[in-house]
């Protein structure tokens, strides 16, 4: 893969005025904000959000863009893990000094392997993996025993990603849960401000922009896909959430 071609599926700033661009509006993004040798500051971007707080205050830091397709690549859990810690937490921080090390060193590593004339995009898709595993696991190291509407809203999410092709209703998702409709959005609102049916559709949108983009089915296909039952039924869903046709978002990318 040429420069080009990554450069569309990762982005590395450490230079940056108030708001930097980002890759696309599904591209995940991570700011590491520099403190000292006992803190650093990991802000997460989820998909389709933006960061939860002005973080881009001082050039402190790195802001690491990449798209969810280098995550898709690699084995189910893997992708359910990162989108994991993406969503438990705006900002995480990490306080031992020799994790913050560890960070660094293989921001660096991937720093210098992005900004090479002959970058590798397997190097840095697995330099991007070995960051990304090692802030899965020292957020499982300090998290404290979670409360049962967080387990509930990890459940929901972890179910959601793997069936929401086939199952957009939230009574499926609160029925597996064990849990009423009813409280499954009173959690959802209370730890994400979505309901269930907003969550849902945000990822049917992502799902919808990555087929359209790489072009492997029809827009009619898709749409049937995703569980529409008419082509124009999709078209109205995915204009309403984005404000462009399902066409013309495909001729744009």
């Amino acid at each position: 893969m040429n420069k080009p071609d990554w450069n569309t599926k990762i982005q590395i700033i450490h230079k940056f005025g108030d708001s930097p661009k980002m890759l696309s509006v599904n591209s995940m993004g991570i700011y590491f904000e520099y403190h000292s040798e006992a803190l650093l500051i990991v802000h997460f971007k989820p998909l389709n959000e933006d960061f939860k707080c002005k973080v881009f205050h001082e050039n402190i830091g790195v802001l690491i863009n990449f798209e969810r397709d280098l995550i898709d690549e690699d084995d189910i859990e893997y992708a359910l893990d990162v989108l994991s810690i993406f969503n438990k937490y705006p900002e995480f921080h990490i306080r031992k000094t020799h994790q913050t090390n560890k960070i660094q060193q293989l921001i660096s590593l991937l720093k210098d392997e992005f900004f090479h004339e002959k970058a590798s995009y397997i190097m840095l898709k697995t330099l991007l993996k070995l960051l990304l595993l090692h802030l899965i696991r020292f957020q499982s190291d300090e998290l404290l025993e979670q409360d049962l509407n967080q387990k509930r809203v990890f459940q929901f999410l972890e179910l959601m990603e793997t069936n929401f092709i086939k199952e957009t209703s939230t009574d499926y998702y609160a029925k597996q849960i064990g849990i009423s409709s009813k409280r499954l959005n009173q959690i959802l609102k209370e730890k994400l401000s979505l309901t269930a049916k907003q969550i849902i559709q945000q990822r049917q949108i992502t799902e919808s922009k990555r087929m359209l983009v790489k072009g492997d089915i029809t827009t009619k296909e898709l749409a049937y896909c995703l569980g529409f039952d008419s082509l124009s039924s999709f078209s109205r869903f995915f204009k309403k959430k984005t404000g462009i046709s399902p066409s013309g978002f495909k001729t744009q990318n």
